[in-house]
């Protein structure tokens, strides 16, 4: 999670056919047996949206005069998912966790979607890189190759490629590195620390397949 900018940029990129429902990727998954470890990148999906709500649901516990979690970001606190749960850092109460997690997946499946969705994700991020590659390689190659020209094409490429990146990094959020954790059972909560040694709090979560109702560790 890097920069701080509205969480809703406004509904550029709205999709309503594209409804998330509960047994989604329990469908994707029967339909799709064949591909390897698609129960993990199913998996880490729904763990990035519960990381970005409990963040949310936390800023909001922090600030109780903000009437809803999208109105107020805590940027003392990150979170780092994987398949198997989620790290959270920052200074951060243990009982205000665990119910900021249990309330950030209900409020989830009961339809907050926008709780998923967090401007400080390293997807806006990578996209914004990527964007400013493309737009600088691009203008490269078509622009009169003189250093004058080559610079105000560099310029420019930056400067669209900051305008771009709130809103398609929302849509690559929405619709690619995010899905509303219906299958996720949170196991425990407890403190650790990462691979890098940093302290945090660990998310334990695992599967739960919606048509049988069966946890998978």
């Amino acid at each position: 999670m890097m920069e701080t900018t509205p969480a809703n940029s406004g509904d550029f990129f709205n999709f309503e056919l594209l409804h998330p429902y509960p047994t989604q990727d329990s469908d994707l998954l029967k339909a799709l047996p064949f591909i390897p470890s698609l129960q993990e990148v199913l998996m880490l999906r729904q763990v990035h949206a519960l990381e970005h709500a409990t963040v949310w649901v936390l800023s909001e516990i922090s600030d109780s005069s903000a009437p809803n979690s999208l109105e107020v970001d805590n940027t003392t606190l990150g979170g780092l998912s994987t398949e198997k749960g989620f790290y959270l850092y920052g200074d951060v109460d243990y009982s205000h966790l665990r119910q900021a997690v249990r309330q950030a997946l209900q409020r989830l499946q009961a339809g907050e979607w926008d709780l998923a969705i967090h401007p400080r994700c390293g997807t806006n991020v990578s996209v914004s890189l990527l964007l400013a590659l493309g737009l600088a390689t691009g203008s490269s190659f078509f622009l009169p190759r003189n250093p004058l020209t080559q610079m105000l094409g560099l310029g420019l490429a930056t400067v669209a490629a900051t305008q771009l990146a709130p809103d398609i990094g929302e849509m690559a959020q929405k619709y690619v590195t995010t899905s509303i954790p219906f299958n996720l059972v949170v196991r425990d909560i407890m403190p650790t620390s990462d691979l890098w040694g940093r302290s945090a709090h660990f998310v334990r979560v695992c599967w739960q397949d919606r048509s049988s109702g069966i946890p998978h560790s």
